[in-house]
């Protein structure tokens, strides 16, 4: 197998390389996710600012998916200031300025 230097890239060969086999057909899911600031448990919203509800609190050290982001309320976080919020499961929003994604601004479309 050819390892890719691209991030990300080799996370999706490894799952397709583990891929398991059910009737001939591959079925594999690569899911890239991204640490939470260290130290913190970061609340999350349901929906994307701090006048949404908090659904519940990620423990220390949690890494999350990021499925859509979303502007919304601007926070001043561990990772900067931004109105950005990640979309972590359906109905569930963290400010972006507790992930750390690598990049500023937006590493997944706009949430719908």
């Amino acid at each position: 197998m050819r390892i890719a230097k691209r991030r990300g890239l080799l996370t999706a060969g490894l799952a397709g390389a583990l891929a398991l086999v059910v009737g001939g057909a591959t079925t594999a899911s690569a899911v890239v996710t991204y640490p939470v600031a260290p130290g913190v448990r970061v609340n999350v919203r349901s929906g994307p600012g701090t006048n949404f509800q908090i659904v519940k609190v990620l423990p220390y050290d949690a890494n999350v998916a990021v499925y859509c982001q979303s502007p919304g309320t601007t926070v001043s976080g561990y990772y900067g200031t931004s109105n950005l919020w990640d979309n972590i499961n359906p109905g569930q929003y963290v400010s972006d300025t507790y992930v750390h994604t690598g990049v500023d601004g937006y590493i997944a479309p706009r949430c719908a």
